[in-house]
C-alpha cells in the first residue's frame, strides 16, 4: 500500500499487516471503530434485567466502548458487536439490572 493511502483508514481492515496500518500517535480520519465488530473479544456478556432498570443512564456514560444506544430518552440493549464485557456498566448499576455472564 502506498504511503498516501494509509491516511484513508477506509482501507485498513483487521486483516491489513502492520506496516500498512497508520503510524502511531497519528490519527487520520474519525468513525474507524464502528467498522470493527470487536465484540468477540469478550469473556464476559453483560445481560440486562429490565424488570429491575429504573431507565436512570448511569450505566450509560461510563461504558468505554459506548456500546450502551439511548433512544428517545431510554437505554436499549447492549451493542454487541463492540461490547468488550469489562463489567463498568453492571458496578455502576445501582439497581444491580446488569449482571456479568460468563460466556455468553
Amino acid at each position: 500500500m502506498a504511503n498516501t493511502e494509509r491516511t484513508d483508514i477506509s482501507r485498513i481492515t483487521e486483516k491489513s499487516p502492520y506496516q500498512d496500518m497508520t503510524n502511531g500517535n497519528q490519527i487520520y480520519g474519525g468513525g474507524g471503530s464502528k467498522a470493527f465488530c470487536t465484540g468477540e473479544w469478550r469473556t464476559e456478556t453483560p445481560v440486562m434485567n429490565w424488570e429491575k432498570c429504573a431507565q436512570c443512564l448511569l450505566c450509560v456514560p461510563v461504558c468505554p466502548d459506548s456500546s450502551i444506544p439511548v433512544k428517545d430518552g431510554k437505554r436499549l440493549d447492549f451493542d454487541y458487536d463492540h461490547c468488550k464485557g469489562c463489567g463498568i456498566c453492571a458496578k455502576a448499576c445501582s439497581f444491580k439490572a446488569i449482571t456479568m455472564k460468563e460466556g455468553i
